[in-house]
């Protein structure tokens, strides 16, 4: 059997130029497990950013669920200094949950990874994922019954705030990635989870024939690409008929939206449920369903679903935060941010005394035009620490002691399905 190629630096350089723009001297984060994938993703970006002038931070976690864990992340920050890379080590640390480990493990990576990113004034974070991880998830996808957007699998880009995740290695086999290593003259830590048949992607993997993974990374860029195109075009609807008051609420022309094909009506509907209800993932099922027939059916109407208030009339569609289920009060720290309920980034002034920050409680006013009594009542207020009035944040960048930014966690109009 013929032994596989490296990855050459023309090949990855085709790959970023789908994932772009950069700035001209691009800064970009790596995120590196220490196996033989993220690690020549690290070599890969290296040399690629250090030819436009710009650099590259490893970022290695330490989820310390083995006893060798912080063995092997040492090893593998050495490793990366060691081809001349800036790294730093990130640990999840606390109570670990006895069931559902591997997403918490990986909500917990990514939290520390953007994290990390805000820290450093980074804005583009690559993953190694590849075409083998690629077909696992299109099987994934095809047993949990997704429909064709899902099938399309993981995006080449994914826009969070503040933050672009970055695929350039989805069209590239792992045997590639091995033998790039192998070229650097770099060893790998494999990791024994990817091998354990308690886990469904790891049986997945030794379930798969040399020819399957090929195929299914194959049909997972096709139907990325119809994907592709039908977000476009719901995102240039969007751009038109939704509004978006910086306080966190929204308005959209409903006729626009009935417009679309029903498919498209109900993911665009559970984006907007999402975005203004404060979740990171829209609702799915009968609750979307129904909600989306009445919305086509009905000249006038109210409901709830996912923490987001809906009431439609005189065909506008307006979208709010419940005002139950809010955060607890918490402190923010001078010069410090905190996102909060998943919807808004708030930053107190370095001049400012240390606030409380806790939902309205009512006698504040805000800036700007009267806001409707329901959208006020789901706002964060700040109040000093020793007591005192709470206010409205500035929503409107006016230079207040505490600002406030509409960035919730789930897009509200779609960004294209990104792929390479």
């Amino acid at each position: 059997m013929t032994e596989a190629a490296p990855l050459d630096d023309a090949a990855f350089a085709a790959s970023m130029a789908q994932l772009g723009p950069f700035e001209p001297a691009p800064r970009l984060a790596v995120a590196v497990s220490g196996g033989a994938d993220s690690l020549a993703l690290a070599v890969l970006a290296g040399r690629w950013a250090a030819a436009r002038g710009g650099s590259v931070l490893a970022l290695t976690v330490d989820h310390g669920l083995r006893p060798g864990s912080a063995g092997e992340a040492a090893a593998t920050l050495e490793r990366l200094r060691g081809l001349g890379l800036a790294a730093e080590l990130l640990r999840w640390e606390g109570e670990k949950p006895s069931t559902g480990l591997q997403d918490a493990a990986r909500h917990a990576r990514y939290a520390l990874f953007a994290a990390a990113c805000r820290r450093h004034g980074l804005l583009h974070l690559l993953l190694a994922h590849h075409a083998d991880d690629q077909a696992e998830t299109v099987l994934l996808r095809h047993a949990a019954g997704s429909g064709a957007g899902g099938l399309a699998a993981m995006p080449a880009v994914r826009e969070m705030a503040g933050l672009r995740l970055l695929r350039p290695l989805l069209g590239v086999a792992k045997a590639r990635l091995a033998a790039t290593c192998r070229a650097a003259g770099l060893d790998w830590v494999e990791d024994p989870s990817n091998r354990n048949p308690a886990f469904a992607r790891a049986r997945l993997r030794a379930g798969l024939g040399n020819g399957d993974g090929a195929a299914l990374a194959a049909a997972a860029r096709r139907a990325g690409a119809a994907r592709a195109e039908a977000e476009w075009a719901l995102a240039t609807l969007a751009a038109a008929a939704l509004t978006v008051h910086p306080e966190g609420w929204g308005e959209v022309a409903l006729p626009a939206w009935r417009a679309l094909p029903e498919s498209a009506r109900r993911q665009w509907l559970g984006g907007l449920v999402a975005g203004f209800g404060g979740a990171a993932y829209p609702p799915r099922g009968e609750g979307l369903a129904r909600l989306s027939a009445r919305l086509a059916a009905a000249e006038r109407g109210r409901a709830t679903l996912g923490g987001c208030v809906l009431g439609w009339a005189a065909g506008r569609l307006r979208l709010h935060r419940e005002a139950r289920h809010l955060p607890a009060p918490c402190r923010i720290e001078p010069g410090a941010a905190l996102h909060w309920d998943g919807r808004f980034r708030l930053r107190l002034r370095a001049d400012s005394p240390p606030m409380i920050v806790e939902p309205y409680r009512g006698g504040a006013a805000a800036g700007g035009a009267p806001l409707p009594a329901a959208v006020r009542a789901a706002l964060p207020a700040v109040r000093p620490e020793g007591g005192g009035a709470a206010a409205l944040p500035d929503f409107l960048g006016g230079g207040g002691a505490c600002t406030a930014l509409f960035a919730p966690r789930h897009p509200v109009a779609p960004g294209p399905f990104g792929i390479v």
